[in-house]
């Protein structure tokens, strides 16, 4: 399939690593989510190193233009 058909999913479900709090949350397609702030515990979560974003280190769906252009695309590319 061309990459430019592949239609991106929106909704990631975030894991907390500090208290292990799970929500779904959409995701923008317009802009990087660089941070991330905990509905329990109020952890603000950042990026791993190597990721480009919150969705990408904890999320169970990466971001869209990782999910479009693969693992070299940067959200703000």
């Amino acid at each position: 399939m061309p990459m430019s058909d592949i239609t991106p999913e929106l909704s990631s479900t975030i894991t907390c690593p500090e208290c292990g709090t799970v929500k779904t949350e959409q995701m923008p397609t317009n802009a990087c989510q660089f941070f991330y702030d905990c509905s329990d515990c109020n952890a603000v979560l950042r990026p791993k190193p190597g990721d480009c974003c919150v969705f990408c280190s904890y999320g169970t769906v990466p971001c869209p233009p990782i999910q479009i252009e693969g693992k070299g695309a940067g959200c703000c590319s």
